[in-house]
């Protein structure tokens, strides 16, 4: 497993199969699919499959890809943050999700100013986006706190999303 990055409460690594039953956990929470969507992950078959095709995949694919966030003082995973690399947009995007009771705490906040900082600089990259639900509140708010700017907004996978980006220059 490779460390992504340390911060003052968190270490962010990449996933691995290990990491089966906590993304059976976190997939299938009320704010995940709400809010991304119901991936369809209910048993460790599916979570190795979702794993396999998509992080892991991503990490070989493009260097980079979603990442297991946890609690530094307790090893405990309370989330997911990493760059994405979807057809559908010109550049990565960030894209991040944790266990609801690790929310309003700041750890989001922390994780993805974090993978997006790392990120940029390890693959040499100028702008990333990020795409969330008109109504999520939180996301939105997370993402203008940590220096994206929004740019308007866009239909992704049947939805209305709004379109941020953050570029290197700011």
């Amino acid at each position: 497993m490779k460390l992504i990055s340390e911060t003052e409460q968190l270490i962010i690594r990449q996933l691995t199969l290990d990491d089966a039953e906590f993304i059976i956990q976190l997939l299938n929470e009320e704010a995940f699919i709400r809010y991304i969507a119901d991936k369809n992950v209910r048993t460790h078959a599916d979570a190795v499959n979702y794993l396999t095709n998509g992080p892991l995949a991503s990490y070989r694919d493009y260097g980079f890809g979603l990442n297991l966030v946890l609690l530094k003082e307790t090893a405990t995973p309370i989330g997911i943050c990493g760059l994405l690399k979807r057809e559908e947009l010109d550049y990565p995007d960030l894209g991040y999700a944790f266990l609801t009771e690790f929310c309003k705490k700041g750890y989001a906040t922390e994780a993805a100013s974090s993978v997006l900082n790392v990120g940029m600089k390890a693959h040499s990259l100028n702008t990333v986006l990020a795409v969330t639900l008109l109504d999520n509140e939180g996301s939105n708010r997370l993402l203008q706190k940590i220096g994206f700017e929004l740019k308007g907004t866009m239909a992704l996978y049947g939805s209305q999303n709004n379109l941020y980006e953050y570029t290197s220059d700011k």
